[in-house]
């Protein structure tokens, strides 16, 4: 029996969700498998991604082929590493210590580096939102300056409105006083 390391869809339509698992080659995509080893999400940014990377190393000492997405994802997590690791602890070329050690500063490098995304992706988001903060405030600026403006123009429109109803209030009474002379 051939054994595969690979992603079994779980999820709804347009949002996947992935377990890492261990299955006959034969097996449907989402069928039967052996052993579930991890699950990675792709919806987030960076993706979230958790593997029991001990698990992943012995079925990988076990023979156990990846596909080539599971094989990105182990070599993300440094499943694959470790894997290399311990070919040269069995082979006598390095100690379990040195190994160890070895792993888990490449580890702490890993973990370093998916931080720094992390903390540059909120960056840019709260930069994003500072400027669009800006944008709306210039934006409504503009629009109460407008409308001051228009105030201003309705203004001046009344006073000469005012100007012209008086100057027919005055003109007025002497249309009358002609009107009252001639019907005399």
């Amino acid at each position: 029996m051939s054994v595969k390391i690979r992603l079994q869809r779980h999820g709804k339509k347009g949002k996947p969700f992935y377990w890492v698992v261990a299955a006959d080659a034969r097996s449907k995509r989402d069928g039967k498998f052996l052993e579930k080893i991890g699950t990675y999400n792709p919806n987030t940014n960076p993706a979230t991604i958790d593997l029991n990377i001990e698990k992943a190393a012995q079925w990988l000492h076990n023979g156990a082929q990846p596909t080539d997405t599971a094989r990105a994802i182990l070599s993300y997590t440094g499943a694959l590493l470790k894997h290399h690791l311990d070919g040269g602890v069995r082979k006598g070329a390095l100690t379990q210590e040195q190994a160890d050690a070895k792993l888990a500063a490449w580890l702490e490098e890993k973990a370093g580096k998916v931080e720094a995304k992390k903390s540059g992706l909120s960056k840019a988001e709260a930069d994003a939102k500072a400027k669009a903060l800006k944008a709306e405030q210039e934006a409504n600026a503009k629009r109460i300056a407008a409308q001051a403006e228009a105030a201003k123009a309705a203004e001046a429109t009344e006073e000469v409105a005012e100007e012209v109803v008086e100057a027919a209030a005055e003109e007025a009474p002497a249309v009358e006083e002609n009107n009252e002379e001639t019907q005399a």
